[in-house]
């Protein structure tokens, strides 16, 4: 019997509450079922979105919007995590978090994975059609970088650069879809995500650094671990940072800033409560950027309409 107490697979949820026994592997294969990840992905497309939208007063057009993107951030992400565990099923075998995912556990077949796979990215398409092509142009521009980031953590101790790259391509998408361009504070709000995803990834891989040590993964955690809280606290400060920028250059209302600074507390409260050598601390302040991530957003959405 596989043990289970270290893995990151939750069990007694709707998974296996709802879905039949033959489902389940392929719902937590793509990390259905937790659903942090695609928070992560999603923000920078909803935050990029409030930027450029400019007629609020059309409520259905916005939260179709956000519908759409929603919806797409849930199935991309399972479509990228298909893609992560296909490149890592040998490597998440020999970590005590990852030993049971569905492909090295042998419930799901490498060939499956990849029809699953290609499922996901139809139903991903299908969603970035109803787009405008340059937005549609954009939107499969990231498929190289879902296609490079799996591997990078073989080579580079910066792997969660290449994932803000890949996470946060939402960022220029949602202006793109809104204004059919690429604008300056859509550059600079991406350039924040790719800060945010360094210190979130960091705070996420501080969970598996000794394991990592030893397979030989590579990742922020490792590189940094001499003073990693001075380092999130640098790619915080950065985030923020810059996420003012932002929306300086659309000139938002003052709510935006109280937003801003709530967001900035958490970010702070995040690291300095950090528990860098507890797993269980490092996950929860892992997810939290979820808070963090709200906070920003309301900012944004009450300095458009205030």
């Amino acid at each position: 019997m596989t043990d289970t107490t270290a893995s990151d697979i939750p069990r007694g949820n709707w998974v296996d509450r709802w879905l039949p026994e033959a489902a389940r592997p392929y719902a937590r294969l793509a990390r259905f079922d937790r659903p942090i990840g695609t928070w992560l992905l999603l923000f920078p497309c909803w935050w990029s979105l409030a930027l450029a939208i400019e007629n609020w007063s059309d409520i259905k057009g916005v939260l179709w919007l956000f519908i759409l993107f929603g919806l797409g951030a849930k199935i991309m992400r399972g479509a990228g995590c298909c893609m992560n565990d296909i490149a890592d099923r040998d490597f998440d075998g020999s970590v005590a978090r990852t030993k049971d995912r569905p492909i090295p556990s042998g419930l799901i077949s490498v060939k499956q994975a990849v029809i699953f796979m290609g499922f996901l990215s139809a139903l991903g398409l299908t969603i970035l059609l109803q787009f405008n092509w340059f937005a549609v142009a954009l939107g499969a521009a990231s498929l190289i970088l879902v296609a490079i980031y799996p591997f990078t953590k073989r080579f580079t101790f910066w792997p969660q650069f290449v994932l803000g790259l890949t996470f946060n391509w939402g960022a220029l998408l949602g202006w793109a879809v809104v204004r059919g361009d690429i604008q300056l504070p859509a550059i600079i709000l991406y350039i924040a995500g790719i800060f945010w995803t360094l210190g979130y990834d960091t705070i996420y891989a501080l969970q598996d650094k000794e394991d990592d040590a030893l397979i030989g993964i590579k990742s922020t955690a490792l590189a940094l671990s001499g003073n990693v809280k001075l380092w999130l606290y640098l790619f915080y400060t950065a985030t923020v940072i810059l996420m003012g920028v932002s929306g300086w250059l659309i000139a938002l209302s003052w709510p935006f800033y109280i937003g801003l600074a709530l967001t900035t507390m958490h970010g702070v409260w995040q690291v300095w409560d950090l528990k860098i050598d507890n797993p269980h601390d490092c996950l929860a302040k892992f997810k939290s950027n979820r808070l963090f991530s709200w906070l920003f957003l309301g900012g944004i959405v009450l300095g458009q309409i205030v």
